[in-house]
This record gives C-alpha cells, structure tokens and sequence, in this order.
C-alpha cells in the first residue's frame, strides 16, 4: 500500500500499459542495478575499513570494546551474502526493501557506536562526518531507478538520525547536554537541537530531490527501452538499414521524402509457385516460403544487400540504395552466384529427402533511382522507384523464356566487372534479346544457366 502510494506521489503508477517485454527488459536492467549497488557498498565500506585501521586512534588504547570494527565486518558480511543472491536470482521486493533498512541501521548503528569506543557521552556520535555516508546510501539507491527505495532509504536515515538524537538528548536526564550556543555546540560535546533537526531536513530534501529526479528519468527509461524493442521489432519488419534510418531520422518521417542513388536491383523468384501453392497444405506451403527465405536472405544480406519486400515467393532486394556504395552492382551479381549455389545446395537435401526440386529464378538491372517514403500518415513504406526496378522484375520473368535461371543486364554486368567482381568462367552474353513490356530489345548475360 505505502509502495503504491509513493508511486502514485512520484508519478509511477502509469506504467500498466507499457507492454510486458519493455517490463522484462527493464527488470533486467534493475538487476544489473543491484548488483552494481551491492558492488558500490562493499567499495564503501572497504574504504570506510581501510581509514579506519590507517588513521591514528584518537581512544585510549586500553579501551575495553571496540564496536566499530564488529560493525564493519557485519555490513562486510552482509554485502558480500547480497551480492552472491544478486547474482543467484532476482531479489523480491521484500528483501530489498529489508536490504535497505539493513544498510542504513547498519551505518547508523556503527555512528552510534562512537561514543562506546571513544568513551564519551552519546552526543558524541551526533558530530560524526560520517553521518555523510549516509547521502551516498540514498543515492546507490536510485540505480535502480524507483523512487519508493529512495524514499524508503531516506525516511528509515531521518528516522534513524531522529532516534539517535532523541537518545542523546535523553541521556542525561538533567538536560545540560542541550545547548543554544552555537559555539558551545562546536567546541563541546553539547547538543544543539535545532543542528539535529537541520540533519534530518536536509536528509528528508535530499530525497524528495533524488525521487522527483528518478521518476523524471525513469520515465525516459521506459520510453527509451520502449524504443529499444521497436527499433528491434522493425528490424523483423523491414530490413535493418531501413530500421536504423526510422528510428535515427532527426526529424518525423514523411511521405515525399526521396533521394537519387545509383543502385542495382535484384529480383528473386520460385519457379511454378503458383501451380505449388494449388495443390500443397496452407502449413506445407508457408513451411517451404519460410525455409527458402531463411536460406536467400542471410545470403543477399551478406553481400550488403537490402531487403526492400517479399512479393509472395518473390524477392526485391536493392544494392547502394538505403546507402551509397561503390560496389553496389558486384555485390548484386555475386549475391546471384551465392543465391543459386545455395539453391542447389538445398535441393540436393531435397533430393535425398525425396522431395521435388525448387526452381529460382534471378535478374540483376542497375541504373539511377529514387529512394524514399510513399504511402500518407497512416501507413508509410520505404521503396524504390525507377527504371531499374522495372527491368529488373521484367528480366526475371524472362529467364523462363531464355531457359536460364540468372540474367544481368550487359550493362549490370560491365558495371560489376569495373567495380571489381570476377567471374569464375566468362559468361554467355546474348545480345538485343526481346523481352515482354519493353520497346527495346536488351543486351543480357547469363550468369546461371
């Protein structure tokens, strides 16, 4: 209830609709936070241990019990059992909300300790500097960006401080430890309430500080681990060049926005798909896309290709569109030479399964095109646009009529062989070659036959 109020005070209760993957991932990142705080807190106190045994000792040396030291080893002991559970497995609220009382009563208890070994009255302890230590522990725990543990460390430090001066002001019933005289509070062991209070103010702002800074930021968080997991869902959606420039773009992506490139087009495609789709199961027909998908991508991918959409069994892929490049149409024809050797590779497994043979067909065109947004503000898609996508998806089709599996444009071709492509074998070109939907005939290479 007192969680859920603070929530509410600090504006952290709206997060019920964030989904429950941006949820994990932030989980993730608060684990990775408290063991980051239980690693800060043992530097802490080795620190706190190491000036402790180096400074010269300002107590008789014959002094009976020495309290510091067992409270050291006890906060020692405790980090250490809290980092190994941190490791082990996710910590509950509950015993991180113990782990924070514990911190703070273990320091407090430790500046309460001074006045035993130091042999002198309780207000003793209350001019401690290390009262300072206990600012450090309210901001370890904002780490973990959640506002109620800062204010649960906060409120346990203001009671505690409240305590421990109530203690000191109480011990000597006669009151002549309390003071006015600001300077009879600096030279003596005098209790000067209104310093106390002032402690106690300025812990209790420090945290409201802390908690109105960490609900800022968490909101961030959430919305940057929420962008986090689009940018990676869009990676699944569109290619991931075209994910990086969504989610980098400086301003709003719009449609009309368009840039000339030099690019070549590549265009995949199965063979009788059609006549396939007819007569196989909705389950087998989806299971063989999905596995000759899997298969041509990553090679198209490898080769700096860009998966620009999937036409049914069909694939466009371009080549220095979404970036400039300067081997743009070698890597598209290499691309081809890998896409058939991998085809064969597959239909040899498929073969020895006793299944039939899956065809593909590919043409490579290269030329100048635009790339850019189209659609209007309700559904946007990057594309390219141009002659070379036409000819590109023409040619493809005409490998049917050539009885070939791969062509290139000649002009494909020469622009790979300058841009430093080689051939394992030279090609067959076969020139002015009539292909349905264009007024000229095209000179063609082989690249598969």
């Amino acid at each position: 209830m007192i969680r859920d109020w603070i929530n509410r005070m600090f504006g952290q209760s709206g997060e019920a609709d964030v989904p429950e993957r941006v949820r994990t991932a932030i989980r993730d990142q608060q684990d990775a936070s408290e063991i980051l705080i239980g690693w800060v807190q043992l530097a802490v106190v080795l620190v706190f241990a190491i000036l402790y045994t180096v400074a010269p000792k300002a107590f008789p040396a014959d002094v009976g019990f020495a309290p510091v030291p067992w409270a050291l080893t006890a906060y020692f002991a405790f980090t250490v059992v809290r980092i190994v559970m941190a490791y082990r497995l996710r910590l509950p609220n509950w015993l991180l909300s113990v782990s924070v009382v514990m911190d703070m009563s273990l320091l407090l208890g430790t500046i309460w300790s001074f006045h035993l070994q130091y042999e002198q009255p309780p207000s003793f302890y209350l001019k401690a500097p290390t009262l300072l230590y206990v600012f450090i522990f309210i901001s370890l725990r904002a780490l973990r960006f959640e506002a109620h543990y800062v204010v649960l460390a906060g409120c346990v430090a203001a009671i505690g401080w409240l305590v421990m001066a109530f203690y000191a002001a109480t011990a000597d019933p006669s009151g002549a430890m309390i003071t006015r005289d600001y300077v009879r509070y600096m030279t003596t062991n005098s209790i000067l309430l209104g310093a106390e209070f002032d402690k106690v103010i300025s812990i209790l702002l420090v945290t409201a500080i802390i908690a109105v800074a960490i609900t800022r930021a968490r909101r961030l968080l959430v919305r940057a681990v929420a962008e986090g997991a689009a940018a990676q869902d869009l990676s699944r959606f569109f290619a991931p060049e075209i994910a990086k420039r969504i989610t980098a773009s400086e301003a709003r992506v719009k449609a009309g926005q368009g840039i000339n490139r030099d690019a070549a087009i590549l265009n995949v495609d199965v063979r009788g798909f059609t006549i396939l789709a007819a007569h196989m199961p909705a389950n087998d027909l989806i299971a063989l896309l999905a596995q000759y998908q899997s298969r041509m991508v990553p090679v198209i991918q490898r080769h700096n290709g860009t998966i620009d959409k999937f036409l049914g069994d069909g694939i466009m892929a371009t080549f220095g569109a979404t970036s400039t490049s300067e081997t743009y149409t070698a890597d598209a024809i290499r691309a081809v030479d890998e896409v058939m050797a991998v085809a064969d590779a597959w239909n040899a497994e498929r073969a020895g399964e006793g299944k039939e043979p899956i065809r593909i067909g590919a043409a490579v065109a290269t030329g100048r095109i635009v790339f850019g947004a189209v659609g209007d503000e309700t559904r946007l898609e990057y594309t390219v646009i141009g002659d070379a996508v036409n000819v590109s998806a023409k040619l493809e089709k005409h490998t049917k009529v050539e009885k070939v599996r791969a062509l290139a444009t000649a002009e494909a071709y020469e622009k790979a062989l300058a841009q430093g492509y080689a051939p394992k074998a030279t090609p067959e070109r076969r020139p002015a070659r009539h292909i349905v939907g264009m007024e000229e005939p095209l000179d063609v290479v082989v690249l598969a036959s």
